[in-house]
């Protein structure tokens, strides 16, 4: 979604809830603002989000999550609020780092 009005309620709600600079200095990737906005975000934001981007983006925000983007809380929530809207079927759980030493 790139339309102008999407981009700016991306910029507006990424400042309310990104008050950190990434340690690169590069910009977060657009995803990741969607994301930590899914996160993190009110009720009314997340409303916001949903109209102006649309279930399906949102349902791509999540296929491609990186481990760290969702609690387990805002996973659950989202999974099901998009699966039931769409029909998509979304891990259950939320990406997660793996350390396990048999990897190594």
């Amino acid at each position: 979604m790139t339309n102008a009005a999407a981009q700016s309620l991306i910029d507006e709600l990424g400042r309310k809830y990104f008050w950190w600079r990434p340690v690169d200095g590069s910009p977060f990737s657009k995803g990741r603002v969607i994301a930590q906005i899914m996160n993190l975000g009110t009720y009314d934001d997340i409303l916001q989000l949903e109209a102006v981007l649309g279930e399906a983006y949102l349902v791509d925000v999540m296929l491609h999550a990186e481990p760290g983007w969702f609690s387990d809380r805002s996973w659950e929530f989202w999974r099901g609020r998009l699966s039931y809207a769409t029909g998509v079927v979304l891990a259950e759980k939320a990406p997660r780092r793996a350390f396990d030493a048999a990897t190594l």
